[in-house]
């Protein structure tokens, strides 16, 4: 009883530290609401003045990517002018090969023609004459035969001659043509070098644009590294404050965990000490029914064993009065009518004695011991999954230079405007062709803000190789390059003062280090 009593107690107790262990996580996850709302607002504040710092740089790349991809352009239809020029100079001068050619042939079928008219004419062969000769008939039919001949070989130089002539006016045709061509593409390669010396001169406006902001720029540079130093405390403050939140919000689910766990325990007790009760309860009230019938069994014995007694007792008092009136008194002295009396009135008294029973309460039984709550399972922490790290391979050592130049801007290296290098930047020659270190496939080529005219070639094996800076891009998207190809120039691109390359090798999207897959 005591300690059935005692769990009523806590029972009662319980629902109460449950509702306030509730209410207790309920705030903090309300707190953790509003500290993650406050953290949200500070990332956009902080996004916010990222973008109006980027604004004004935007807006001189627009125009310098407009200037930029022009100039590319004309370089590339330059190319293409050049490759034509060379090509119809070419078939230009294999025409005027054929015309002297078939100029000579033309001379000799003359030439020959010639020799077999003058032959004719000074043989005096003519086929009038020879039939009227009056001559052999044998040596006139022999005589027509070979005029018939000669005049056959001289249709056919004639024809010769003519398909000369023909085909000489063809080829004369071709060489005005290509001539035209020559003309036409000389006109338009002029015009396209006046177009990229304007294009040039206005990108030299633009860059001049860019270096005075530049130079307003560096002014303020002191500021900009006390600005930047306090972005770089403001991220790190936001990076502890999310793994402060991650962290707390992981306290806050264990702790939620182990509440749930301790109800579901106590609602598991609840339901065993009520099971337990139940069946001392049902064991209890069968050993008083059990008792109950005891009890009424041994007062019928009871009962059915006075009556013998009384009915034996009457019966020995019959024989006794019987005996005594047979004598006339009684043997105690008595006279028969007082023994009959007293024994008419025995039974009465002895009746009213033998009704008062002695209930002896039978003991309860034993309670049976409690069944005891099987412990419920702990759930197994999940295990992180495995993470395998596949080497690859890929871009094999010793690759050659895209072009040669002193190495600035070594990877891993600080850039002056902040961050640190990809890459590295070759200094070159404008103009000075770019080749592909490695055979692959165009995937990018155009321009892009803070690299210029930049092409991307993939090599396979998720290895990329990156070539910015340029001055024109003579390769488009989808075109094969094989090692050592011209696939650019060097130019100055992209906001850059001085002409160079700046070259990336990446692997699965993040950059390594091109010194250690380029050769000596």
């Amino acid at each position: 009883m005591r300690l059935a009593a005692v769990f009523i107690i806590a029972m009662l107790c319980a629902p109460g530290a449950l509702h306030g262990a509730q209410s207790d996580l309920q705030r903090r996850q309300a707190d953790a609401l509003r500290d993650q709302q406050a953290l949200r607002e500070r990332i956009r504040t902080l996004e916010r003045g990222i973008a109006d710092g980027e604004s004004s740089r935007r807006d001189v790349a627009v125009e310098l990517k407009a200037s930029e991809t022009a100039i590319s352009g004309l370089d590339r239809r330059l190319e293409t002018l050049a490759a034509d020029t060379r090509k119809a100079g070419e078939e230009l001068k294999d025409v005027q090969r054929r015309i002297g050619e078939q100029s000579e042939t033309l001379r000799k079928r003359q030439e020959q023609l010639a020799d077999q008219l003058r032959a004719q004419y000074a043989g005096g062969l003519s086929p009038w004459a020879t039939l009227l000769s009056g001559e052999d008939p044998q040596d006139i039919a022999r005589e027509l035969g070979y005029l018939e001949y000669v005049s056959r070989a001289q249709t056919a130089a004639v024809r010769a001659v003519r398909s000369a002539l023909d085909e000489l006016a063809t080829l004369r045709a071709q060489a005005q043509s290509h001539e035209r061509d020559l003309q036409r593409l000389a006109r338009e390669t002029t015009e396209k070098r006046a177009e990229l010396d304007a294009q040039r001169a206005e990108r030299l406006a633009v860059l001049e644009r860019i270096n005075q902001e530049l130079a307003r720029q560096r002014g303020e540079a002191q500021r900009l590294t006390g600005n930047e130093q306090r972005l770089g405390k403001l991220v790190d403050a936001l990076s502890a404050a999310i793994e402060e939140q991650a962290a707390e919000a992981r306290r806050r689910e264990e702790e939620a965990r182990r509440l749930a766990e301790a109800q579901r325990l106590a609602e598991e007790k609840r339901r065993a000490d009520e099971a337990r009760k139940a069946e001392e309860a049902r064991r209890i009230e069968e050993a008083r029914t059990a008792a109950a019938a005891r009890d009424t069994e041994e007062a019928a014995r009871a009962e059915q064993s006075r009556k013998v007694a009384e009915a034996r007792r009457a019966a020995e008092a019959i024989r006794a009065e019987q005996a005594a009136g047979a004598q006339g008194r009684a043997p105690d002295g008595r006279t028969a009518p007082q023994a009959a009396a007293e024994a008419e009135g025995a039974p009465s008294g002895r009746r009213i004695a033998g009704r008062v029973e002695g209930l002896a309460p039978g003991a309860p039984a034993e309670p049976a011991p409690s069944p005891s709550a099987a412990p419920a399972p702990r759930p197994a922490p999940d295990a992180p999954p495995a993470r395998q790290l596949a080497a690859l391979d890929g871009l094999s050592k010793g690759l050659p230079y895209p072009v040669r130049g002193d190495v600035q801007g070594r990877f891993g290296m600080e850039r002056p405007e902040g961050g640190v290098w990809r890459g590295i930047v070759l200094r070159a020659a404008e103009g000075v062709r770019v080749a592909a270190v490695a055979p692959g496939r165009v995937v990018y080529a155009g321009w892009l803000a803070g690299f210029g005219n930049l092409m991307i070639v993939d090599h396979g094996a998720k290895y990329l190789s990156v070539y910015a800076y340029n001055q024109s891009l003579l390769k488009e998207v989808g075109d094969p390059v094989g090692r050592g190809d011209a696939i650019a120039t060097v130019g100055a691109t992209g906001g850059q003062v001085e002409p160079g390359l700046y070259f990336e090798i990446r692997h699965e999207g993040k950059p390594v280090n091109p010194l250690l897959w380029l050769g000596r």
